[in-house]
């Protein structure tokens, strides 16, 4: 099985294209938005932590996280996003290695993981990765895509401020994601096939 790691700042399309990707007979795909989510949840790995480091006021009336007000503490400042990503990526980390050995038994050929900061954190191992892949757009293109979803302009910025100084690291192959797609799951497709010889 080949595990193919993309990242790329936000609203550059990553887990549209690792959907569509994902379509493809023998292809599985784990967002690690959604891995990290998991781990907030009341009981969760994650919960008593984030409620401990950032207080109560990160809490919804039923007693959940507010994981927008978590964001707005948490990526306020650098500092606080440090300790934000102390907490959770550790937990992500084990949720990958996991869906690895699940996929593998499945007999999945290629697994997609997905993160905007799969190349930059600290405690992501990035032997976990046959092929690593950044998704590249300009800001502007960006920022529509968010705003189109239906993200709130004020969280849209706070995620380009904390993101601000997120670039390719060396060796990780960049994709143009301006474009539709289609065409970006194509190139990827390309990549994967000239990095280990999987044929599309």
């Amino acid at each position: 099985m080949i595990v193919v790691g993309i990242a790329g700042p936000a609203g550059s399309g990553k887990s549209t294209v690792c959907r569509l990707l994902s379509r493809r007979p023998g292809f599985s795909f784990l967002d690690c938005d959604d891995a990290a989510k998991g781990t907030y949840v009341p009981g969760g790995p994650a919960y008593r932590k984030l409620v401990e480091t950032f207080g109560e006021e990160i809490l919804a009336q039923d007693g959940s996280i507010d994981r927008r007000k978590l964001a707005e503490i948490a990526l306020s400042d650098p500092k606080s996003r440090k300790r934000l990503e102390a907490i959770v990526h550790p937990l992500v980390v084990q949720a990958i290695q996991e869906w690895i050995r699940r996929e593998q038994k499945r007999g999945t050929r290629v697994l997609l993981v997905e993160g905007a900061l799969l190349f930059h954190s600290p405690h992501v191992p990035q032997d976990l990765f046959d092929v690593c892949i950044w998704l590249d757009a300009p800001e502007d293109v960006r920022r529509a895509r968010l705003l189109s979803a239906g993200l709130p302009p004020e969280t849209v910025e706070l995620r380009f401020r904390a993101q601000r100084d997120l670039r390719p690291p060396p060796g990780v192959r960049v994709v143009d994601a301006s474009r539709p797609p289609e065409e970006v799951a194509r190139d990827i497709l390309a990549l994967i096939a000239n990095e280990k010889g999987y044929g599309s």
